[in-house]
């Protein structure tokens, strides 16, 4: 039997089963007989705060006038872009927004470009665009996203920007500017690019390089797009997904630490030699190793996961560890992914946004590198299956220790509103609060009009925009403005957030593993590069924390293989971290204008420390 869908029509062999497909009444089925997981619940967290998160467009009001040209209309091409990066280039300890902007096929044709726009933050819930003055306007002629990290340690964050052509490494020079060095760095890739992320995978205290691709289609071949066919979907016409065109492999590139990266894809065991479609893609410690894991959502096509076998190799694990497909074999659509560990356990989970008609994937963590796919009893599969997903971003908006979950939407053609069939061509956000038991509540209809929307979305980043200690949302859309998501919160539950800078470690902490204990609930996050769909999220690492008055202690694994303690800390504070040094003054993680490139020190610091409460308000 085949699925009536262009990017559903996949055949899989269950044993001696006759093939079939995957349909939405054998998941249900399935959700049927499948038992809920409910974890232990923590004493005093056992109930929900009456007061939901409520988010506010302010995109107007904020002075961001960007609007992304490229529409889906019947190139594959026009899809898939729009990332949006969230970064504190001038580290002033306030975000700023990069918005990825790509054409139109026939714009691309013409030898026509489109800016890309940087915001900077004015401290006051505007923004002002210094595109110009940052020489950020134009890193390709199609840019795709990105991802947010400091290649050459010198406190500065640089921007990767992924392209349909050759890519983009911009180097922060620390004076509101940046200058492109893809060429000296030897990262231009020429490829379809997509997802992106920065991690030191070998823990040399130098932050490395990811990126996914997705066609192995180059610039040059553009002119052969018009040609595409079109698949036939409930009765219209709609642009055909990447099956049977020839995937591109993937790319990791070691930093050198003197500027160039080398490219070691193939003898790293990443280089993905069948050309999977890859698209989302972030760094995350699954096993509790102390080394950084590689996720790989890929379109159509299974996912995969690459466990660190710590001696600059991988190993590819997704159908051995459940990541690959669904929990019913069936190779997904997928898109965006996000991390957090939402059972408060102590690992790592997964969601994967997937194609229409395929609901997002949350892939329960299990220990010992084994995932279950939960994504129905935990409450996520029926209310994502009639929407495309893009951008998701796990993040604690309510601010009561649990991550909630944050998916936005939008179809690949406009043609879809014509079958009466799914959420429409325009697909509003959906948020999911985490009810502390396993299982997520749909609340997206009572967390305020903003997210009624309908939208054309496809990246997303969370961050606190504002520092009121709310974190906040912004999502690229496609054919149009952006919308930037104020948390106005509302529920007087308590926070801390920290900022981490390493010294043996690379300098943002990438990869740094952040335990935070209350009372009887521990928190675990870590700093993280890309995510989401083709976008970076804020690299300072938040914490909710009820009613809590006070955090008994912070627990940082830095990425250099030391442990570091801090008692005591006052909440509703931002806390700057350095590796060795505990809390400390700002000025002290952050660089100065004059400061010049420098290596991670290799001077171990202690291995552990215990720093007496110290409150250091951040002023701003």
């Amino acid at each position: 039997m085949k699925c009536d869908h262009p990017r559903l029509s996949r055949r899989i062999s269950l044993g001696s089963a006759a093939c079939t497909c995957l349909a939405s009444t054998a998941v249900l089925i399935l959700f049927a007989l499948t038992p809920l997981y409910v974890p232990l619940l923590l004493s005093g967290q056992t109930q929900r705060s009456p007061v939901l998160p409520h988010l506010t467009d302010i995109t107007h009001s904020s002075g961001i006038q960007f609007n992304h040209v490229a529409i889906p209309q019947k190139y594959i091409t026009e899809e898939i872009s729009g990332g949006v990066l969230l970064i504190d280039y001038d580290r002033d300890g306030w975000l700023d927004i990069y918005f990825t902007n790509s054409p139109t096929l026939e714009m691309a044709l013409a030898g026509r470009k489109v800016k890309s726009a940087l915001y900077h933050n004015n401290h006051d819930g505007t923004f002002t665009d210094v595109t110009e003055r940052a020489g950020v306007g134009f890193p390709c002629a199609w840019p795709m996203g990105g991802a947010v990290g400091d290649y050459n340690n010198d406190g500065w964050p640089d921007m990767y920007i992924t392209c349909l052509g050759r890519n983009t490494l911009y180097k922060n020079n620390g004076d509101g500017t940046f200058t492109d060095v893809t060429d000296q760095a030897g990262v231009a890739d020429s490829r379809w690019s997509t997802g992106a992320a920065f991690g030191d995978y070998d823990g040399d205290g130098w932050v490395d390089l990811f990126v996914a691709h997705y066609v192995d289609y180059h610039w040059s071949d553009l002119a052969k797009l018009p040609s595409f066919l079109l698949c036939p979907l409930k009765g219209v016409m709609i642009p055909c997904g990447p099956q049977g065109l020839p995937g591109a492999g993937d790319s990791l590139y070691h930093n050198n630490r003197d500027g160039t990266f080398t490219n070691v894809s193939k003898q790293s065991g990443v280089s993905d030699p069948e050309g999977r479609y890859g698209l989302g893609v972030v760094w995350s410690d699954f096993s509790n190793s102390g080394r950084p894991d590689l996720y790989v959502a890929n379109d159509s096509t299974p996912n995969f996961l690459y466990r660190n076998d710590g001696n600059g190799h991988f190993t590819e694990i997704g159908f051995e560890s459940g990541t690959a497909v669904s929990g019913e074999g069936a190779a997904q659509g997928s898109m965006g992914v996000a991390i957090a560990d939402y059972l408060r356990n102590g690992r790592f989970s997964i969601v994967v946004t997937n194609l229409m008609d395929e609901p997002d994937t949350l892939y329960r963590n299990e220990g010992n590198s084994h995932f279950t796919d939960v994504s129905f009893p935990a409450g996520l599969g029926r209310d994502t299956l009639p929407y495309v997903g893009w951008g998701t971003v796990f993040v604690d908006l309510d601010n009561d220790g649990w991550p909630d979950l944050f998916l936005v939407n939008g179809h690949i053609s406009p043609n879809v509103d014509n079958i009466g069939f799914g959420a429409g061509y325009l697909q509003p956000p959906l948020l999911f609060l985490n009810q502390r038991n396993g299982t997520f509540r749909n609340i997206s209809k009572e967390a305020g009009s903003a997210i009624q929307t309908p939208l054309l979305s496809r990246g997303a980043a969370f961050g606190d925009l504002d520092n009121d200690g709310n974190v906040d949302i912004v999502i690229e859309n496609l054919d149009g403005p952006p919308m930037v998501l104020r948390n106005d919160g509302g529920n007087q539950n308590n926070w801390i957030t920290l900022e981490l800078a390493g010294i043996k470690s690379n300098r943002l902490a990438l990869g740094a593993r952040v335990e935070v204990v209350t009372g009887n609930l521990t928190q675990v996050d870590e700093v993280r590069s890309g995510g989401s769909y083709l976008s970076q999220n804020d690299l300072r690492v938040h914490f909710g924390l009820g009613k809590a008055d006070r955090v008994d202690r912070v627990e940082i694994h830095w990425p250099s293989g030391s442990t570091e303690t801090i008692k005591g800390l006052a909440v509703n504070r931002f806390y700057g971290i350095k590796e060795g040094a505990g809390i400390v003054p700002f000025d002290e993680i952050r660089p100065h204008k004059a400061e010049a490139p420098a290596g991670p020190s290799r001077s171990a610091p202690g291995s552990r420390l215990s720093i007496d409460s110290q409150i250091l308000n951040r002023q701003h």
